[in-house]
């Protein structure tokens, strides 16, 4: 019996979705990117799901499209990749980056093309110490995929992004810390402890407050001084009619860890 391509277990308020081709570097290929997308259909739809944690299995995260679902026989026309990254990879990119929930990332092994910019998607990524992140696009011709033109430079500026993207070259874990890149790199044999740890730190936190951090956040870069601060106006006044803010208070005052519910 073939294994699922995409595992999902929820514990602690925590959603974990394993990539489960490990005999592949977790390659994308479309049973897995349909299994993905079901997974955060299921997130979405439980409330009781607090925060989200994305890894892979085996020796590598994510070692990025599944070329073999592009091999052309002589005289094939050649493939719409354009349409591919509509019907995949950009709807996994929006998902993550739109979901109100946390997500965090934990990066063992190998990151690589599509796979290095889902992983740069997520709003913390951890990365064990033997971690690489490759854009790998150049070297077939390609342009950096998955919002992996958007990602770079906004994380890395634009000096590094255009050498990563034109020499394809590995970036270490501790490179990508130093740099930017990433949140922290952890020793190999911790990753996944602490990526639970935090993501269940998360999980407690007033998680709907985390959402509108994470719009804020992502509508910056395009957003003058002024669209900003209307935005941070909007977004706290929301903010402060939940009842996680209410419990914050109460808390404060009350001296005493505060409840939260993420509503």
């Amino acid at each position: 019996m073939t294994e699922a391509p995409v595992l999902y277990a929820v514990a602690d308020g925590v959603a974990t979705i394993t990539l489960n081709r490990p005999d592949k570097l977790n390659v994308f290929n479309e049973a897995m990117q349909g299994e993905l997308m079901l997974a955060f259909d299921r997130i979405e739809a439980d409330g009781a799901v607090r925060a989200v944690l994305l890894t892979g299995a085996g020796r590598g995260f994510c070692a990025g499209q599944d070329l073999s679902d592009r091999v052309m026989s002589e005289g094939d026309a050649p493939p719409d990749l354009g349409a591919t990254l509509d019907r995949l990879h950009n709807r996994l990119v929006r998902r993550i980056c739109t979901l109100e929930r946390p997500v965090v990332c934990a990066v063992n092994g190998v990151a690589a093309g599509a796979g290095a910019n889902v992983a740069l998607s997520c709003d913390l990524v951890l990365a064990a110490r033997s971690a690489k992140f490759i854009q790998a696009f150049c070297r077939l011709g390609l342009v950096p995929d998955s919002g992996g033109t958007w990602f770079l430079p906004r994380l890395v500026g634009s000096a590094r992004a255009t050498g990563l993207a034109m020499l394809g070259e590995p970036v270490s874990a501790e490179q990508a810390e130093a740099w930017g890149l990433i949140w922290r790199v952890v020793d190999d044999a911790q990753l996944m402890d602490e990526a639970t740890a935090l993501a269940r730190h998360l999980a407690l936190q007033p998680t709907r407050g985390l959402a509108l951090i994470k719009r804020a956040l992502r509508a910056s870069s395009a957003n003058t001084l002024d669209q900003q601060l209307d935005l941070e106006r909007d977004l706290q006044r929301a903010a402060g009619r939940t009842e996680d803010y209410a419990e914050g208070v109460r808390a404060f005052f009350e001296k005493r860890p505060p409840a939260f519910k993420g509503r």
